[in-house]
C-alpha cells in the first residue's frame, strides 16, 4: 500500500501566493501526507534545521529571502529532497537551481496533481534509500548493545547505544549537541558539549572495527550530528 508510511512525511510548502500554498496544502493532505506551510522565506532554513522535513517544496521569488538562497543555505547542512518551483522559464534559472543543489523543477503554472505525483516519487526514492539488504544491514540488538554488520560485532556503554540508537533511528536527520544532551543523557548528570563530542569520537572508533563501506557518523559543521546510510 502506497500510503503505508505517508503519515512519517511532512513537506514543506514555501510559496508566497496563499491560494496556490492552499491548494497544494490540500492535495498534498489528501495523499495523507503532513504538511507546513510558509508563506515567506524568512523563517526557512530555521525550521528545516529543527525539523528535518522530508521534503521542501520551494518557490524561486519569495518575500523575506528568496528560493535560491534559501536552497544554498539549506545545502550547507542538508541532503533535504528540494523541488523548485517558479514562473521563470529561462534555461538559465532552471540551471541554476539545480546547480545549487535543488533535486526537480516545477514550472508554474502546474497543476497541484502534477506536484503530489513529484513528492510521491521523491519519497519513494528517499524511502527506498533506507531499505538495505540483509547483507548491507547493520543488526542492533538493544537487549545486548551489541551492532553487528556482516559477521563483525561490537559492544557498546549505555550511553553509547543509545546515542547510536537515537542517530540511526532518523537517518541523514541532524541532531544538535543540546537536542543530544536532552533526548540521551536523561540521569540530570552535568553534561558538557565536550561529554558529546567525546562520546562520539568512541562510538566512531568501535564502528570502525565494523569496516561498512563509509563512515555511518557524520559531523556537520556548526549543526551536530546525523547518521548517514551508504545502502
Amino acid at each position: 500500500m502506497e500510503n503505508k508510511h505517508a503519515m512519517a512525511h511532512t513537506i514543506f510548502i514555501v510559496e508566497d501566493e496563499k491560494e496556490i500554498a492552499s491548494v497544494v496544502d490540500m492535495y498534498l493532505q489528501a495523499a495523507e501526507l503532513k504538511t507546513q506551510m510558509f508563506l515567506d522565506g524568512t523563517n526557512v532554513v530555521e525550521a528545516v534545521k529543527e525539523q528535518s522535513p522530508s521534503v521542501v517544496l520551494l518557490d524561486l521569488m519569495l518575500p523575506g529571502k528568496d528560493g535560491l538562497t534559501i536552497c544554498k543555505e539549506i545545502r550547507e547542512f542538508s541532503d533535504v529532497p528540494i523541488i523548485m518551483t517558479t514562473a521563470k522559464v529561462e534555461e538559465v534559472d532552471r540551471l541554476v537551481g539545480l546547480e545549487i543543489g535543488a533535486d526537480d523543477y516545477v514550472c508554474k503554472p502546474y497543476s497541484a496533481k502534477e506536484v503530489v505525483a513529484r513528492v510521491k516519487a521523491t519519497l519513494r526514492r528517499l524511502d527506498k534509500q533506507f531499505v538495505p539488504s540483509s547483507k548491507e544491514a547493520l543488526q542492533v540488538d538493544e537487549s545486548s548493545q551489541t551492532i553487528q554488520y556482516q559477521q563483525k560485532v561490537i559492544s557498546l556503554t549505555t550511553v553509547e547505544f543509545n546515542l547510536f540508537k537515537l542517530l540511526y533511528s532518523h537517518p541523514n536527520r541532524i541532531y544538535s549537541r543540546q537536542q543530544i544532551l536532552d533526548l540521551v543523557y536523561s540521569d540530570y548528570r552535568v553534561i558538557s558539549d565536550r561529554t558529546v563530542d567525546s562520546h562520539i569520537r568512541n562510538l566512531r572508533k568501535k564502528l570502525t572495527e565494523l569496516e561498512t563501506p563509509e563512515e555511518p557518523l557524520r559531523s556537520i559543521y556548526g549543526a551536530g550530528y546525523k547518521f548517514e546510510p551508504w545502502y
